[in-house]
């Protein structure tokens, strides 16, 4: 598998090369921004490793711009800034997961092995998950309500594709981190409400009937009634 780690800091490159050739990896460098976005227009890679703080063009902004071209390459933040509104800015511009420093190997090793099967576990079947007048189709990644299309980010749509797949069950907020975001972020961070909340703009604002409830003390579950929450 092919990982493309775009990182400025020679001592954290040198870690994650021997972390990850460990297990087969075969993994390309650079070291600033630009040569980063670079590499990944004239190559295919399985993974992309992000850091943030780069020089020339930081990393988020590198993600914005690979989206634009690739939805389905996985991408990973990886940098120091850790507090919940530095891991919502570096998802919501398209990343898959997050690891802030200082990390272990076998952490990252665990949520590139993570990456990589939720990827490859994605079926081309055309499937569509339906509750109430909200759709999903699986295939398009694509969302609407009452026929009216919603622009959602990769992490909203896999929230949404997460609450879709366990209507009426009562879904704690580490079940979510560990299925959404694959492995647990620290907990100490309101990631899962901020998401939820994002979520519910989008497709339970204008809409009735609401479709994603709060069960107090438990998590969220996604039905058309509100019974006995919030």
């Amino acid at each position: 598998m092919k990982i493309l780690l775009v990182e400025d800091e020679p001592n954290v490159v040198s870690l994650i090369k021997r972390g990850l050739a460990e297990n087969g990896y075969e993994i390309s460098v650079a070291m600033d921004g630009l040569s980063g976005l670079q590499m990944t227009t004239t190559n295919d890679f399985d993974l992309i490793i992000l850091d943030i703080m780069l020089p020339g063009i930081n990393g988020v902004e590198i993600c914005r711009k690979i989206r634009k071209q690739n939805e389905q390459v996985p991408i990973m933040m990886l940098t120091a800034l850790g507090t919940t509104e530095n891991i919502v800015n570096g998802l919501d511009s398209g990343a898959d997961d997050y690891l802030v420093k200082p990390f272990k190997i076998a952490e990252l090793n665990a949520r590139v092995r993570a990456l990589t099967k939720r990827i490859k576990s994605h079926s081309p079947e055309h499937n569509i998950l339906r509750i109430a007048d909200l759709e999903l189709d699986t295939a398009s990644k694509s969302a609407k309500r009452n026929n009216k299309q919603l622009s959602l980010t990769a992490t909203e749509y896999r929230l949404l594709e997460f609450l879709m797949k366990h209507q009426r069950r009562v879904l704690s907020r580490i079940e979510i981190l560990e299925h959404v975001w694959d492995i647990d972020f620290n907990l100490g961070t309101n990631v899962v409400d901020v998401y939820v909340n994002y979520l519910r703009k989008k497709i339970d604002k204008n809409f009735s009937p609401k479709l994603i409830h709060t069960v107090v003390g438990m998590g969220y579950v996604m039905r058309e009634q509100n019974e006995d929450t919030e």
